[in-house]
């Protein structure tokens, strides 16, 4: 596979995500959606189908030779590359359904195993997240045009005290196991949010850390991992602290922590 065209990808997957996260704001806004289920018991609606096209279009019409894996098409997919495009349309279903805004659109590219680029936009929150050509991530501020990029405000971990860190936990998927780890760090705050938007939280420094201890796939996490590591941040395995890698035969990631450098990770 010849090297993909970083200036276009940027354009595009910035682009792709402003359109598909009207198309979503449009059903959110409706009266009613019908809420259906798959086959792992999770909801999807409209919104996703119709985000999922959008990008998955948008990317094979642009970069044709390069591996497009998208949640909503995934059962067609057979991961056999590391190097790919990967997309979740609307990660937060749940947040959509409910209509508390923590939902996001997004779409990542992987290198060698390595979300190195990577677009993380909140359409109902009016934040948009991305990585330029380098990988280095900025938070573009609104109004957002599809074909002028506006101001990039360029983001940064914080540095972490560690006798008063800022953890971020989900919203949908909090549960004990993750409250007894938190418990083996100081603690000053505690925030939740849905979707990535908790990697990009890290990212800004509006919190120091996100352990997840359950079950996600790599389209939940591949977009919000680059913007956190072109913020200086890391994503590592929660087992053994190794960095979280994709490519995996069937998407699912490990337990993981996101932080900022400085956090001293606690065992298990």
């Amino acid at each position: 596979m010849s090297a993909i065209n970083k200036k276009l990808l940027f354009t595009e997957m910035r682009r792709l995500s402003l359109e598909a996260g009207r198309a979503i704001m449009v059903i959110y806004k409706s009266d009613d959606f019908e809420v259906n289920t798959k086959s792992d018991e999770s909801p999807v609606t409209i919104a996703d189908v119709t985000a999922d096209k959008i990008i998955y279009n948008g990317l094979h019409k642009s970069f044709p030779d390069v591996a497009i894996v998208t949640e909503e098409q995934s059962d067609t997919h057979t991961n056999n590359t590391s190097t790919f495009l990967i997309v979740d349309p609307l990660d937060g279903t749940k947040e959509f359904i409910h209509r508390r805004g923590d939902f996001t659109v997004n779409i990542a590219y992987v290198e060698n195993g390595i979300p190195v680029m990577g677009v993380v936009y909140a359409p109902a929150k009016n934040r948009l997240f991305i990585t330029d050509m380098s990988g280095k991530s900025f938070e573009e501020m609104a109004p957002f045009d599809d074909n002028v990029v506006g101001e990039l405000k360029p983001i940064h971990v914080n540095t972490p005290d560690l006798n008063k860190l800022i953890v971020v936990a989900s919203k949908s998927h909090r549960d004990q196991a993750t409250d007894d780890y938190i418990n083996k760090y100081n603690v000053e705050d505690m925030r939740s949010a849905g979707s990535s938007l908790k990697f990009c939280l890290v990212a800004t420094g509006e919190a120091d850390f996100y352990p997840r201890l359950g079950r996600t796939m790599e389209w939940d996490t591949a977009a919000g991992q680059a913007v956190l590591q072109g913020a200086g941040g890391k994503v590592v395995r929660f087992d053994n602290h190794e960095p979280l890698t994709y490519g995996k035969n069937i998407f699912e990631n490990p337990f993981f922590i996101a932080y900022a450098p400085g956090i001293v990770l606690q065992n298990a």
